[in-house]
């Protein structure tokens, strides 16, 4: 009698679901990464037209034409040229991380990834039947790698890296020089790169450093319109690139993930880049002044570093309560009122931190941070 693949008794249920469903109803949540908004009213007509219309059946794997030219004219910045064959609808950011593992890892094989990490990277990995291999982001070097470190790990099965920036969980950013200093490392090893990049357009006071537009052609993009266009339970993303020859093999792969896309959202998708473009702008203000805010806070409260980040919608600080592990600092919260991840959920390095995702009005993100001030007044005086 068959048993279950090993695959699936590899993987676990991450942390972050964990404390999700744990959590009542009456708690205030900085758990998970989802904005508190509604996608542009004008894309939201438009799905329903699109049904109405008769926009409910298969497409092309790839996507709609319509809307993949679109996405490439929006990358015109940084790289130009671009067209439709250059980008791959996908169901979701997440599925565009799985079709890209399962299209270039092999058994033995393995790939860098970032830890503290988001918690899909290594499962996928995994899945496609490679290993895992993480490097360190600290929060002493405000969550950059160093290349010495990305040196020791990599040899001759290694055969991607992936970089999360703005990162999740972090918020860490990076600038031109750091990020070419991780783009020559890939070359000299003929990486591909597989660039996550979901809050390009949640950046603060500063442009997004993209790892497209690079002179390097083994550069995969993964993008999704969940955080900047808040449409995370619809589930649509892409993969981008200028690898003619890899997004070959990513269409291929595609079809046998998922088949296609929704049909009538990829019109509702197009209609929001054509008629509410500026919509990411307006997020990333308010999400730029609740990062202010919750910085601050935090940043007032005894045993709490924090760093401000640059982008992504959270923060990831440094809680000392001594003899307690970051999991039961954010149950003791979680009891009191206040969901929050622990940083262990996001790796080894994690320890120490937690997670905030300022994905909540500011208001509630100021009772919030007047019970985790007492939390942790509390758990601190009974050391």
């Amino acid at each position: 009698m068959g048993t279950f693949s090993d695959r699936a008794l590899s993987i676990q249920p991450t942390g972050v679901r964990k404390m999700f469903d744990l959590a009542g109803d009456d708690v205030i949540s900085f758990g998970l990464g989802e904005p508190d908004f509604q996608p542009p009213p004008v894309a939201i007509e438009a799905f329903h037209q699109a049904m109405l219309d008769g926009r409910n059946k298969y497409t092309t794997t790839a996507g709609l034409p319509e809307l993949r030219q679109k996405i490439a004219e929006s990358w015109d910045s940084y790289q130009s040229g671009m067209d439709e064959s250059n980008i791959c609808i996908t169901m979701s950011g997440t599925n565009a991380l799985l079709n890209l593992f399962l299209t270039l890892v092999n058994p033995g094989d393995n790939v860098l990834l970032p830890e503290p990490y988001f918690p899909l990277y290594g499962p996928d990995v995994t899945i496609a039947g490679g290993t895992a291999r993480y490097y360190s982001c600290l929060f002493e070097d405000e969550f950059i790698p160093h290349v010495a470190h990305l040196e020791s790990l990599v040899d001759e099965n290694t055969v991607a890296i992936l970089y999360n920036f703005p990162s999740n969980p972090t918020g860490g950013t990076l600038n031109e020089s750091q990020r070419d200093q991780l783009l020559e490392f890939a070359k000299r090893h003929n990486l591909w790169i597989i660039s996550d990049e979901v809050y390009d357009r949640i950046v603060f006071n500063a442009p997004h450093v993209s790892f497209m537009g690079t002179d390097y052609d083994r550069v995969l993009v993964v993008n999704s319109f969940s955080k900047t266009f808040a449409m995370t339970g619809w589930r649509m993303g892409y993969i981008a690139s200028t690898n003619r020859e890899a997004m070959q093999q990513i269409i291929k792969m595609q079809y046998y993930i998922t088949a296609c896309s929704n049909d009538a959202m990829q019109y509702a998708i197009l209609t929001a880049m054509n008629e509410a473009s500026d919509y990411p702008n307006i997020l990333a203000e308010e999400f730029r002044q609740r990062c202010d805010l919750i910085v601050k806070r935090l940043n007032a409260m005894p045993g709490v570093e924090c760093h401000k980040p640059k982008g992504a919608i959270y923060v990831f600080p440094k809680v000392n309560v001594p003899n307690m592990t970051s999991q039961e600092v954010a149950m003791e919260l979680l009891r009191d009122g206040v969901l929050c991840s622990p940083g262990s959920a996001f790796g080894p390095s994690g320890e120490g931190h937690l997670r905030f995702a300022y994905t909540i009005s500011q208001e509630d993100i100021s009772k919030g941070m007047d019970i985790v001030a007492k939390t942790l007044l509390r758990l601190q005086s009974n050391e």
